[in-house]
C-alpha cells in the first residue's frame, strides 16, 4: 500500500504514534479476549508498525491476492494478535470484529488462521513458518517476481529442528528474497531461553549458514525501519535476518521480563489503569 505512512510530522514519529496506538488497542483486545498471549503479543508490535505503517511491506487491503505483494509469514502463532487492529486500521476487514474476538463464529480467534484476510498461512505448530517461506521465496523467484517473503519467529522457535533445515536451504538456495526476523524476547513459555538451551551467539550460527545478519534494539522505531529497509533493499545473493532484541510484555511493569509472563494474563480493571499511564 503505497504512502499510507506519509505523515507532516515525519514518519518516525508517526510510527511511534502508531505503536502507542497498537499497544493500547492490544490491550483492549486481551480485556474482550483473555486468552489472548498478551506479553507475546507486546513484544512485537514495533515490527508490525514498521513493516505497514512505514512502506517497507507491499500489500493492497482491496486485493489481498495480489499476485506481486510481499508475503509475511507470522510463524510465532501466539504474537500475532497484536497485528489484528492494524490490519483492520489498514481496511483488511471491518474494525467491528475487534471486538468479538475468540466468540464463537467470530473471524478471529485466539490464534490467527488464513481465514483472516492479511494472513498467509495457519499459524500452526511452531517452527514450521521459515520452512513455508522458503517454498514461497523460492516459488517467486520461479516466476520471475520481486516480491519478498517476510518471516516472523520467537526465538523459542528455534528450538525446532525443522528450522535450521529450512535456515540451511535458504543458504544453499540463495534465497536473497526472504527476510526472517526474530524477535529475541529471550523467553519461551515457562522459563528464560538461556536456562533451556543456550541460543547464543545467534549470528555467528547464522553466518555459517550464509546469511546476512543484522542485529538491533526490537523498540527502537528508527532501528528497526531503517534496518527493515536496508535488508529489503539488499541485492547480495543470500537471505536477510534481522534479530530484534525485546522485550516480552513490553509496557506492562509486572509481565516486563517476568519469567512466567506468557501464561500470564490481566484483569480488566489492571489494563484500564495501564492504558491510562501508556504514553
Amino acid at each position: 500500500m503505497e504512502n499510507y505512512y506519509q505523515n507532516k510530522s515525519g514518519l518516525i514519529p508517526f510510527l511511534e504514534e502508531k505503536a502507542l496506538w497498537a499497544r493500547k488497542e492490544m490491550l483492549n483486545i486481551h480485556g474482550i479476549a483473555p486468552g489472548t498471549r498478551v506479553a507475546s503479543c507486546l513484544s512485537d508490535i514495533e515490527i508490525f508498525v514498521a513493516l505497514y505503517y512505514g512502506g517497507i511491506l507491499k500489500f493492497n487491503p482491496k486485493n489481498i491476492n495480489w499476485e506481486e505483494r510481499d508475503r509475511f509469514i507470522i510463524s510465532k502463532g501466539h504474537g500475532a494478535i497484536s497485528l489484528y487492529p492494524i490490519l483492520a486500521d489498514l481496511g483488511f476487514f471491518d474494525k467491528n470484529e475487534l471486538t468479538k474476538i475468540s466468540q464463537k463464529e467470530a473471524l478471529l480467534g485466539d490464534i490467527p488462521d488464513n481465514r483472516i484476510p492479511g494472513f498467509e498461512t495457519i499459524n500452526g505448530a511452531l517452527g514450521h513458518g521459515l520452512g513455508v517461506a522458503c517454498g514461497m521465496a523460492l516459488a517467486l523467484k520461479k516466476k520471475k517476481l520481486d516480491s519478498k517473503v517476510f518471516v516472523l519467529m520467537g526465538d523459542g522457535e528455534l528450538y525446532e529442528g525443522a528450522v535450521w533445515e529450512a535456515m540451511m536451504l535458504a543458504g544453499q538456495y540463495k534465497l536473497n528474497n526472504l527476510i526472517l526476523i526474530i524477535d529475541n524476547n529471550k523467553i519461551s513459555m515457562l522459563d528464560y531461553c538461556k536456562n533451556i538451551i543456550d541460543l547464543e551467539p545467534l549470528e555467528e550460527k547464522f553466518l555459517a549458514f550464509k546469511w546476512k545478519v543484522l542485529r538491533i534494539d526490537g523498540h527502537n522505531l528508527t532501528g528497526v525501519y531503517s534496518s527493515l529497509k536496508t535488508l529489503k533493499e539488499n541485492k547480495n545473493d543470500c537471505p536477510k535476518v534481522l534479530i530484534a532484541e525485546t522485550i516480552k510484555g513490553k509496557g506492562v511493569p509486572r509481565l516486563e521480563n517476568d519469567v512466567l509472563c506468557h501464561i500470564k494474563s490481566l484483569k480488566k480493571e489492571e489494563i484500564d489503569e495501564i492504558i491510562k499511564k501508556l504514553q
